[in-house]
């Protein structure tokens, strides 16, 4: 089965090409890394908790109120992007620990779907993942298709998709994910 990597950064099209890629005359099934990396820290599951035990003293905006969830409240994703995002010392520091719990728990989860994906015939799957060299899952995937976009579009589409974040968090997110010149 082939896996190709589909790579870039924040805001370039990743999604629009993963939609084609999934629809006719493809079809190819999606395993979207920033939708596992979502699923891993839903309340309940193990990453959320080392996520709380390690952000909650800290970060006291960290959970959401939500009084309906029994399993735990959800993760108020802005306040812990905040709190990692950035180039000063103490938030490299934080994503790294973020980092440390979320993609092991993402590669495991991609592992499970892509052993789904195999055993149901298929002959391609499609990895959706912007971190795909900062996370080495690079050598798991033998084609890779990098989606760039210049800052000026890069900023303007994040701040559309992303209305709530100031110009400074925007720029400290596409900042934080490296340039396509580095990947």
């Amino acid at each position: 089965m082939l896996l190709l990597a589909l790579t870039g950064s924040l805001a370039t099209g990743k999604s629009t090409v993963s939609a084609l890629l999934s629809q006719p005359p493809y079809d190819l099934p999606i395993i979207d890394a920033d939708v596992l990396a979502r699923e891993v820290v839903e309340p309940g599951t193990p990453g959320y908790k080392k996520i709380v035990d390690h952000f909650a003293s800290s970060t006291p905006d960290l959970l959401l109120p939500s009084p309906t969830e029994r399993k735990g409240r959800p993760l108020n994703r802005a306040a812990l992007g905040r709190r990692v995002f950035g180039s000063t010392p103490s938030r490299q520091r934080d994503r790294k620990v973020l980092n440390s719990i979320v993609h092991p728990a993402v590669r495991y989860a991609m592992a499970r779907s892509i052993l789904y994906h195999y055993l149901r015939g298929c002959w391609a799957v499609v990895l959706d993942i912007p971190l795909l060299y900062d996370s080495r899952l690079d050598i798991f995937a033998p084609v890779v298709c990098m989606v760039a976009a210049n800052s000026d579009v890069q900023m303007s589409r994040l701040r559309v998709r992303d209305p709530h974040l100031s110009e400074e968090e925007a720029r400290s997110r596409v900042a934080s994910q490296g340039g396509v010149d580095e990947k």
